[in-house]
């Protein structure tokens, strides 16, 4: 019986199954190091873009407060990141990333482009961006919020 379904034809398929290649990837290449790729970033956000609140980070990640406040209370407890009040009654926090949570941030960064560079350097240039920007098309108007990362 051919209903004309074909699983593996699916653009949901095809980009969950390409961005699973990619996370457990990442994870292998980061792990070493004693971080997440949520960990990674939550320090590329604060180190390399000044994402430095947990909401502008919950934001930036596209997931849940309650996730990166998880990550942040053990990013805190790994000396990766502090936490640092700004007004004075309190319930204002700036994230700052510590000294060591910026070096294995710059230890990591040379992963993440490695990686990204092993992916990006399959296609030419310009079906990247093509690709890229269909990615943004496909994504517009989507607001949810992922649990995980």
């Amino acid at each position: 019986m051919d209903c004309g379904y074909r699983l593996h034809s699916r653009l949901g398929y095809k980009v969950s199954r390409l961005a699973r290649l990619m996370e457990t990837e990442l994870e292998e290449m980061i792990s070493p190091l004693g971080i997440t790729r949520l960990m990674w970033c939550i320090l590329s956000g604060v180190g390399l873009e000044n994402v430095n609140t947990p909401s502008a980070l919950a934001n930036y990640v596209g997931i849940a407060r309650s996730a990166v406040s998880r990550a942040l209370r053990n990013m805190e407890d790994m000396d990766l990141i502090r936490r640092c009040g700004v007004d004075g009654d309190g319930r204002g926090v700036e994230i700052r990333l510590t000294q060591k949570g910026r070096a294995v941030m710059e230890e990591c960064r040379p992963l993440v482009e490695q990686l990204n560079d092993q992916y990006a350097g399959k296609i030419a240039k310009d079906d990247l961006d093509a690709v890229l920007r269909l990615i943004d098309a496909l994504s517009a108007g989507e607001t949810r919020e992922l649990v995980r990362l």
